[in-house]
């Protein structure tokens, strides 16, 4: 059986000096350091055998993506179903007013974290972008494709591949900026994951999407 990749490849960093949790809101793009990462992980991609690029519908994804199918002279498709995850205080700070825990009016949303109460169900997104990673699959078969998305579609999807619950420690996920998760399939059988940082060296002082600093 033929092996194929897919490659997850997470945004850049966002130009954010509101420090929002911007989620699905549209217009918010790679910062200038966002625009290097995206450039770092095109160079780590410009030897493999990509057939396919395809991106998130918002704009810091579709950046992001420009660079990888350029150097592999490929067109960026949009795919819907790796779009970010959908969130109850997208357009707030985390922390700040409308969405502070210790706001009585708010304790609803946190009352399940393992689902998460707070926005869209992580099983809901594994099974999205499972799909359009096997469909990526199949449209690439025998080579190597692309999907740029966001940080946790992409960690949540990573660990139902691995076999691990998907609740998790947000402060513990392995899915830097710019980085590529690699899903090996050995025909339709997934056969491991891999992981990579090409843009770790640019990580300090860098911005992430819940306006907290990486380091």
């Amino acid at each position: 059986m033929s092996t194929t990749t897919v490659h997850l490849v997470r945004h850049g960093e966002v130009h954010n000096p509101d420090r929002l949790l911007y989620g699905r809101m549209p217009g918010y793009r790679l910062s200038d350091r966002g625009e290097l990462m995206a450039g770092r992980v095109a160079d780590h991609l410009a030897d493999s055998d990509i057939t396919l690029v395809r991106s998130s519908p918002l704009l810091r994804a579709q950046q992001t993506a420009a660079p990888i199918a350029a150097a592999h002279g490929l067109e960026v498709t949009s795919d819907p179903r790796i779009i970010e995850s959908g969130n109850h205080f997208e357009g707030h700070r985390m922390g700040h007013g409308e969405a502070k825990l210790s706001d009585p009016r708010n304790w609803r949303w946190f009352r399940n974290p393992l689902r998460p109460s707070w926005g869209e169900p992580y099983r809901e997104q594994v099974a999205r972008v499972i799909a359009a990673v096997h469909d990526a699959r199949a449209a690439a078969e025998g080579h190597e494709a692309v999907l740029v998305l966001h940080q946790l579609p992409i960690w949540v999807t990573r660990r139902s591949a691995e076999g691990k619950p998907l609740f998790h420690d947000p402060r513990r996920r392995q899915c830097g900026l710019c980085s590529v998760t690699s899903l090996r399939f050995v025909g339709p059988h997934l056969a491991d994951v891999g992981y990579a940082e090409p843009a770790a060296e640019l990580y300090a002082g860098a911005v992430d999407a819940t306006g907290g600093r990486l380091t």
